[in-house]
């Protein structure tokens, strides 16, 4: 890795150029050229013999794809139609379903659904295994021959058979839509700015940061804290995700990388000029909140900057590097491990909140029988006018899209059930009342 490379995770690349390493076979013990020679040999054979006629270009692209298949389930070979689709995802827009996949015995696992995608829409959850694809068995593709399964002509229907967890596997039915990825939005819940990042693109730091600037002009000094809220975000491009969390920090190491030769460990460091001014911070973190979204919430835990809230994150800790092969697409190949300021590597475990709150669904609940003071008979008035009563109208159907002027009161209704979301403020509240108490 150089340090003028783009590196990418989840959903980006880093991009080097193809060159076999000089003397690299004549490092080894002569072996690679006796299996070289069993791989020629077996070539043939299949070529020769098999029941039907199979082309070099697919014998060869399937044997390298089984050979990075082999070493972890984020290396792969990108053939020239892959490759272009993945450079389109980096740029934030691109046709499928809108969820952030792997492989996990020999199934599809959903990563992230993408917020205000076909797949978001329809509940699509993380950790759902996809078992078939148009009643078609997932097991014995490669990652990349599902996704181009699950791509296709906007407009069209795809049916996607789902496991989650214990219970029976069911059908879901979604219709393929050109995903464009708005990857940050903001809103103010009362004082406190609430920034939603949903995957690391291009413009995600300086859309950002103008968002912030925005909330900060209108609120002023009334403003009590921010919810930077990464749950379900798959990741992206890394330099991205040093932008991100060097927005709240003045100084210290955001993250580095060390790949097998230690001379190539990479770290990268904050610069002076937290965008909030120190005003308290809460992060939004859960299961799909992974690789880039795990480096900005594990630089602001190590750093103290701000409180993780929410349940443990996916535990995708590697750098993948796209390597381009000359007129045959490219090879994605894990290179590195990320860690932590502290020198946490999370990769298979995740990072831990530091207050942990499940999802949970919330519900009013009101005794019908209670007994009010009003109850009573001949009950004593308080001798003022009775207040206007204000009615809330039932929640559209599902599927219905609400009305312009509806949006902001449903988004406000999403923000009130969100239970997260509702603790996550609660303790800004909460700090900024423990701020404002004079010193004893």
């Amino acid at each position: 890795m150089t340090r003028n490379s783009m590196i990418a995770l989840g959903l980006g690349t880093m991009m080097l150029t193809f060159g076999a390493p000089s003397g690299a076979l004549a490092r080894n013990d002569g072996s690679a050229y006796e299996y070289l020679n069993l791989f020629g040999d077996v070539f043939e054979r299949v070529r020769r013999d098999y029941v039907d006629d199979v082309t070099d270009k697919q014998l060869i692209e399937a044997a390298i794809g089984g050979m990075l298949q082999s070493l972890d389930p984020h290396s792969s070979y990108l053939d020239a139609n892959s490759y272009a689709d993945m450079q389109v995802d980096t740029k934030g827009e691109f046709g499928g379903l809108g969820i952030e996949v792997t492989m996990e015995a020999g199934l599809v696992k959903v990563i992230s659904p993408i917020d205000d995608t076909p797949a978001a829409q329809a509940g699509i959850q993380a950790g759902d295994l996809i078992t078939h694809l148009d009643h078609q068995a997932v097991l014995g593709l490669s990652l990349s021959e599902a996704v181009d399964k699950m791509r296709g002509p906007v407009g069209t229907d795809i049916t996607i058979t789902i496991r989650r967890g214990a219970k029976d596997t069911f059908d879901v039915t979604l219709k393929r839509a050109v995903v464009k990825i708005r990857s940050v939005r903001s809103r103010m819940e009362g004082d406190v700015g609430y920034l939603r990042i949903t995957s690391f693109s291009e413009q995600t730091d300086a859309t950002l940061r103008r968002e912030i600037r925005q909330i900060r002009e209108q609120k002023g000094k009334n403003l009590k804290g921010f919810v930077l809220d990464l749950r379900n975000n798959p990741g992206g491009l890394l330099d991205q995700a040093v932008a991100v969390a060097d927005d709240f920090l003045n100084q210290g190491e955001i993250v580095s990388t060390r790949s097998r030769d230690a001379r190539e460990t990479e770290r990268y460091n904050a610069t002076k000029g937290d965008l909030i001014d120190g005003l308290p911070l809460v992060v939004l973190i859960n299961g799909g909140s992974a690789s880039a979204s795990e480096i900005v919430a594990g630089a602001l835990q190590d750093q103290k900057r701000a409180i993780l809230l929410g349940t443990k994150s996916f535990g995708k800790g590697s750098v993948q590097t796209v390597i381009p092969l000359r007129g045959h697409g490219a090879m994605k190949l894990t290179t590195a491990r990320y860690y932590t300021p502290s020198g946490r590597s999370i990769q298979a475990v995740g990072i831990e909140p530091d207050i942990e709150v499940p999802a949970a669904k919330i519900e009013v609940i009101e005794s019908k029988n209670q007994m009010k003071e009003s109850d009573y008979r001949n009950a004593l008035g308080n001798g003022q006018e009775p207040k206007t009563r204000i009615v809330v109208p039932p929640p559209p159907e599902a599927g219905a899209t609400p009305p312009a002027a509806d949006r902001d009161a449903a988004a406000a209704k999403a923000a009130a059930e969100d239970y997260q979301l509702q603790r996550a403020l609660d303790l800004l509240k909460g700090l900024s009342l423990y701020a404002g108490r004079p010193a004893t």
